[in-house]
């Protein structure tokens, strides 16, 4: 049964921009699809067990979620209103994220893929520098350090 384009946008608005449990690759990915969209592009963030030459144990995202909802919720539209997506999704998690977990999702679907590239990669740099949402890294040696969102600079202080 292929879905209408009114049920594909109601369901990317239903999909939350937070979580605090475990996100569903497989789920949101399911919902990324439409019949007009010959590209869909997925990032997945997941926790390393390195940064920096440091030993990551875990890392802990807090958020000021009103407002880190209001804001990613603003940049799909952003990205909708720059590209012709089908459709834009992200979920970043909240809490205490595992090795090997995932942190935060972006999915795009469009016709083509360098549009989907594209707003996939608008999207992440985006929420990455102003999303109200802060990175606790804990080490194996028992230290953490706040900060570091984005390895494209250092975090300010």
């Amino acid at each position: 049964m292929i879905r209408s384009a009114y049920s594909l946008q109601a369901a990317e608005a239903e999909i939350p921009a937070l979580s605090a449990t475990p996100l569903d690759v497989v789920a949101l990915l399911a919902q990324a699809h439409h019949p007009e969209a010959g590209a869909v592009v997925l990032f997945s963030g997941e926790v390393r067990n390195h940064n920096q030459g440091q030993d990551v144990d875990y890392l802990e995202y807090e958020a000021h979620e009103a407002m880190a909802e209001k804001m990613i919720a603003e940049i799909i539209n952003d990205a909708h209103a720059k590209w012709p997506l089908k459709i834009a999704v992200a979920q970043h998690r909240t809490g205490k994220v595992a090795i090997g977990e995932t942190a935060v999702i972006v999915i795009t679907s469009s016709a083509h893929r360098h549009e989907a590239y594209e707003a996939n990669q608008y999207i992440i740099h985006r929420i990455k520098h102003e999303a109200t949402i802060w990175k606790c890294e804990y080490f194996t040696d028992g230290s953490k350090k706040w900060g570091g969102n984005c390895s494209c600079c250092p975090p300010a202080l």
